[in-house]
């Protein structure tokens, strides 16, 4: 019998996005056994896209990089919306490394307890926080809170 030479059924020579390195060997051909198979390494797997296995980082590794940004605090993974700019501007608020640090943990636990909107009190100041995105919405201050209703917001964190 002869091999099947329809070029849509045989992969191109450099290999191809599934990570197959040569032609397929249909069932029935002289080589094959049982079924289509691969040329190349026993159990040799591309990863999605083409790109060879271990290439990039791994899930594990972006996890743990991830995990350790967030449990860090960094003050500087917090965003703060133009909205949140404008009102701690014009209210005067007091944005030193050590009330966003503290900013920045309270947002940490609210993550932690799956929360998506938070309201986190730092020294009297309230800050409402989109916890998925760690931007901060709108900022008030303690002389500005009274008679002021937080809407929208499933957590309330103590910093």
């Amino acid at each position: 019998m002869t091999p099947i030479t329809n070029p849509a059924l045989v992969p191109p020579i450099g290999g191809t996005p599934g990570g197959l390195t040569g032609p397929l060997t249909p069932s029935g051909a002289p080589g094959a056994a049982g079924g289509a198979r691969r040329s190349g390494p026993a159990g040799a797997r591309g990863a999605p896209g083409g790109a060879p296995a271990g290439s990039g980082p791994s899930f594990a590794d972006a996890l743990d990089r991830v995990t350790r940004g967030a449990q860090a605090g960094k003050a500087d993974d917090l965003r703060f919306s133009k909205h949140a700019l404008a009102r701690v501007h014009r209210r005067g608020i007091e944005l030193d490394p050590s009330t966003l640090g503290r900013l920045s943990e309270g947002v940490n636990r609210a993550a932690g307890k799956g929360a998506r909107d938070s309201l986190v009190l730092v020294d009297g100041t309230a800050f409402v926080v989109s916890v998925n995105n760690r931007t901060v919405i709108t900022a008030v201050g303690s002389e500005h809170m009274k008679d002021n209703v937080f809407t929208n917001i499933d957590s309330a964190v103590i910093a």
